[in-house]
């Protein structure tokens, strides 16, 4: 069996497949990759099932050395990746195609141009144990493998299919501008003001550095309510945008907890979602109000 040691770990990398679906009334999250189109892509380019573990990469700096050759494919945030194999000249690779690493070799990723998470699938996946039929490691609850860290090897399991002939998938990197995402009213939206419910589409929001893959917390016009009473706790889903006491709001992601005492305003419609979980600390989100007859919302 192929493994892939841990040479440097950057500032956050984690082991995540498509999570723990349908156990939320258990009080376990779904967890899983936060951008879940990103992850898939990645399986497809080395003829992975969509649901096989990668690892998700927060801001580059991840260096592994493969013992054992083995096809690597990075999506998500594009990060400059280069391969330095034994007596050969380093050779740097783009995103979103099938990469050699050969055995022996080191392959190392910069810091991405635009996004915050690459995901590195490996051909046969990330082979870890899973824990309640996942390898997803959930943040929040401590569920599933350890991030990351030097000298740990990770086990390749064995190919399911045949590796495509794709030379380069056409995607879009991730926004490196204001990022737009739609909303409908939340649960608890007619416990805010109309000008709070204004100002929520009205202005933008700065993404913090006091965010990760439970949350994202804003900056920006306080959302003021039109009730003090106390919530009681109630559930909560990937998107949600709870108001604290501060006004502030947090856009809730992929290690979300699954219930929450603060009143949600607005839900991030699901297939934004993946937008949200590449904004960067620094850059500006604007919500727009929709209607969903039926809802679009995951969990």
């Amino acid at each position: 069996m192929c493994t892939l040691k841990v040479v440097a770990a950057g500032p956050l990398s984690t082991v995540q497949d498509r999570g723990r679906p349908g156990l939320a009334a258990l009080g376990v999250g779904q967890s899983g990759a936060a951008d879940r189109p990103s992850h898939r892509l990645a399986n497809r380019l080395v003829g992975n099932d969509e649901d096989a573990a990668v690892i998700e990469v927060t801001f580059g700096g991840l260096e592994l050395r493969a013992e054992g050759g083995v096809y690597v494919a990075l999506t998500g945030a594009p990060c400059p990746m280069v391969v330095r194999a034994p007596d050969e000249q380093p050779r740097t690779f783009a995103a979103y195609s099938a990469v050699w690493v050969p055995d022996g070799a080191t392959l190392s990723l910069g810091v991405p141009s635009s996004g915050l998470r690459s995901y590195l699938a490996v051909r046969g996946g990330i082979a870890v144990p899973e824990v309640l039929q996942s390898r997803s490691t959930d943040m929040m609850a401590g569920i599933g493998p350890d991030p990351l860290a030097a000298g740990m090897r990770l086990p390749v399991g064995a190919p399911a299919g045949n590796l495509p002939e794709t030379d380069l998938a056409p995607v879009c990197p991730p926004e490196a501008a204001d990022i737009v995402l739609r909303v409908v009213d939340g649960p608890r939206a007619d416990w805010f003001t109309e000008d709070a419910l204004d100002a929520l589409v009205g202005d933008s929001y700065k993404v913090t550095t006091d965010s990760n893959r439970v949350g994202m917390r804003l900056s920006g016009p306080e959302l003021t309510r039109s009730r003090t009473d106390e919530l009681s706790s109630e559930g909560m889903v990937c998107g949600a945008l709870q108001v604290p006491p501060t006004g502030q709001p947090t856009l809730f992601l992929a290690d979300h907890p699954v219930t929450g005492g603060y009143p949600v305003v607005a839900v991030v419609l699901s297939a934004d979602i993946p937008k949200a979980a590449q904004a960067r600390p620094g850059q500006r989100i604007r919500f727009v109000r929709v209607a969903t007859p039926g809802g679009d919302l995951d969990d």
